[in-house]
C-alpha cells in the first residue's frame, strides 16, 4: 500500500470510428463524449475525468486522424496534433474488427517522433471492439499491432486488448494508462466527469441525434451550434418542487438544401424525432426540464471555407 498520488493527461487517438468515444466513456462510468456508428463524429476534444483514491486520469477523446481533404479536416488534424503535445500518455486506438491499415500506419507515423527524445510520450496500443472477432482472430489482431511499431521503429509501451461495451479489460487499461502518469495532485474536484461547456456538451447531443440513421455524406456536412440556453421567467415553483423550464435554442447546419430536407424529414417527422432523443439527454445532463427549438440552417460549402468554419467554432 502507497500513499502516492498520480495525476494526468491520457489522449486517446486513432482512425475514425475506432471506438475512442464508447472507451471514454466506459472509462469515466457516464456519457461524456458522442457516440456514433457513423466515422469522424467527435468535432472537439471532450475531456472526460476518472476518479480514483490513489489517481485523476483525464481522458481526451479527441476527433479521429485522417489524411485531410477539407479545411475542417484539416484543422480537426490540427487539434488533434496540438492535444497530443500536452499529455502525458498517448492510447492508440486499433478496432480488433478491422485489419491495420493505411490510415493506422498513417497514425503510427505521426506519433513516432513523440516516443523519443528528452520528453518522449509513452503510447499504450489499445485493440478495441475486442468483443467482435473470436480469439484467434484477436490474436492475429495483436501481432498486426506489434508489426506496426516495428514498422516505424517504436515500441508500444503496453498493448491492450479491451471491450467498451462488454467492459472487458477496461480496469486493466485504467490500471495502465495510470501507470504512465506523473506524481501529482487532484487537477479537478471529485465528482466532476467533464470540463466540458454545457453549450458544447448541449450540441453534440443534438448532433448525435441527428446522426442517427441517415446518409453517410451528413455526418461531414452536420455543424451545431447552441445559440442560448435561458431560464423561462416564472417556470420554476420551489413548494411544488418544479424545476425551472430552459428554453434551449439550436441551430443545424448543412451544407445543401438537399441535406436540409434529409435532417428535417417527411413533414417534418424527422426533425420532431431529434429533437425528443436530444431533449432527453440534455434534460439529464442540465438537471432541468428543456424546451428544445431546433432550426435547420444551409451554410454552403462551410467546411471549406475559413470564415465560415470560425463562426462555427472550428
Amino acid at each position: 500500500m502507497t500513499d502516492t498520488h498520480r495525476s494526468g493527461f491520457a489522449c486517446l487517438v486513432g482512425r475514425p470510428n475506432a471506438g475512442k468515444s464508447t472507451l471514454t466513456n466506459a472509462l469515466v462510468g457516464e456519457k461524456v463524449a458522442i457516440m456514433s456508428a457513423r466515422p469522424q463524429t467527435t468535432r472537439h476534444t471532450i475531456r472526460g475525468i476518472v476518479h480514483r483514491p490513489d489517481a485523476q486520469l483525464v481522458l481526451v477523446d479527441t476527433p479521429g486522424l485522417h489524411r485531410p481533404r477539407t479545411l475542417l479536416g484539416q484543422r480537426l488534424n490540427d487539434l488533434v496534433k496540438e492535444t497530443l503535445g500536452e499529455v502525458d500518455v498517448i492510447a492508440f486506438c486499433l478496432p480488433a474488427d478491422q485489419k491495420v491499415g493505411p490510415g493506422d500506419r498513417f497514425i503510427a507515423a505521426q506519433l513516432a517522433p513523440l516516443m523519443t527524445g528528452r520528453r518522449a510520450v509513452p503510447v499504450v496500443a489499445v485493440v478495441t471492439k475486442s468483443d467482435l472477432v473470436d480469439r484467434a482472430r484477436l490474436m492475429e489482431h495483436l501481432l498486426e499491432v506489434e508489426q506496426l511499431a516495428r514498422e516505424v521503429e517504436r515500441e508500444w509501451a503496453d498493448i491492450v486488448p479491451v471491450s467498451a461495451k462488454g467492459g472487458f479489460q477496461v480496469t486493466t487499461l485504467e490500471d495502465v494508462l495510470v501507470k504512465h502518469l506523473p506524481e501529482g495532485p487532484e487537477l479537478y474536484p471529485g465528482g466532476e466527469l467533464t470540463d466540458e461547456p454545457e453549450q458544447i456538451m448541449v450540441a453534440e447531443l443534438v448532433r448525435e441525434a441527428a446522426l442517427e440513421g441517415v446518409r453517410d455524406e451528413l455526418p461531414h456536412s452536420l455543424a451545431v451550434v447552441v445559440e442560448e440556453i435561458v431560464e423561462r421567467e416564472g417556470s420554476a415553483d420551489v413548494e411544488k418542487g418544479r424545476p425551472p423550464l430552459l428554453d434551449v435554442r439550436v441551430n443545424l447546419f448543412v451544407e445543401r438544401e438537399s441535406q436540409k430536407a434529409i435532417v428535417i424529414g417527411r413533414g417534418g417527422s424527422r426533425l420532431r424525432d431529434v429533437g425528443t432523443r436530444a431533449r432527453q439527454g440534455i434534460e439529464k445532463l442540465l438537471g432541468a426540464r428543456v424546451y428544445l427549438d431546433l432550426h435547420v440552417k444551409v451554410a454552403r460549402d462551410w467546411q471549406r471555407d475559413p470564415k465560415q468554419l470560425r463562426k462555427l467554432g472550428f
